[in-house]
């Protein structure tokens, strides 16, 4: 299981506007931001990697005028964190993540109030992304960078999903990169302060999750970022299932 989530974030990361590829390493670089959490670097599952390939990826790194950094599957590359520490890589986090298939998706009630749909205008996606923004504390007004990768992520096959009230208002949202190889990550759920503990965010996971695999995703996979958003996922039926390293050197 663990290798077929590091090949779809290999896979996702080749489909970047502008993918480096530097010997076991791929490169996911965008040209539209320096952002280190979009512009990061993972190897392939399973390769064998030298203290050359990583001088050449910090080096490709520069290059680009982008900060090294990495995100994987550390059963994938388990020798890799050690010679990424002797090159100067200083560890960021080490995350559980978690998976669901089709038979363990649980629905939960649907809130009478909200109504869960995909955008399908730029003034929708923006709405979503200072959704977003608003929930994890970046700027709150959009850029049309922001919009224009959220329209490609559907327009390669990914979901977005927003939740709009009665009167309007985008209270929260979510979305899935394109499935590769049958596997999907499910990212960015984001419920705006005033519609919490309401069970929003697990409604908008649900939902994202089903979209997936009406299309013939078989795994979904996602991070939490802390035990309440744990127990959250848990409860439409995602399972704890390996982990992931995040690495970057300054």
């Amino acid at each position: 299981m663990d290798a077929r989530i590091q090949q779809s974030v290999v896979a996702n990361l080749s489909n970047r506007p502008t993918p480096i590829g530097v010997g076991p390493f791929v490169i996911g670089m965008d040209p539209t931001t320096t952002s280190p959490h979009i512009n990061y670097a993972s190897p392939y599952p399973g390769a064998a990697i030298t203290a050359a390939d990583i001088t050449a990826l910090v080096a490709a790194f520069r290059a680009a005028e982008r900060t090294p950094r990495l995100e994987y599957v550390t059963s994938c590359a388990p020798g890799l964190e050690a010679q990424l520490v002797a090159a100067g890589f200083v560890v960021e986090a080490r995350h559980t993540y978690l998976l669901c298939v089709p038979g363990a998706l649980t629905t939960p009630p649907t809130l009478d109030y909200l109504n869960l749909h995909e955008p399908g205008t730029d003034a929708q996606r923006a709405a979503v992304i200072s959704t977003q923004n608003e929930a994890f504390g970046g700027d709150p007004v959009a850029s049309k960078a922001d919009v224009a990768r959220l329209r490609r992520q559907q327009e390669a096959g990914g979901v977005v999903v927003m939740a709009v009230t009665d009167d309007g208002v985008c209270a929260g949202g979510g979305g899935a990169a394109p499935p590769t190889g049958a596997v999907s990550e499910v990212a960015g759920i984001a419920v705006r302060t005033a519609y919490r503990r309401r069970g929003l965010a697990g409604a908008i996971t649900a939902d994202i999750t089903r979209r997936l695999f009406t299309t013939g995703t078989e795994i979904a996979w996602l991070e939490a970022s802390g035990e309440d958003s744990w127990r959250v996922y848990e409860r439409v039926g995602y399972r704890p299932a390996g982990e992931r390293l995040y690495i970057g050197l300054s």
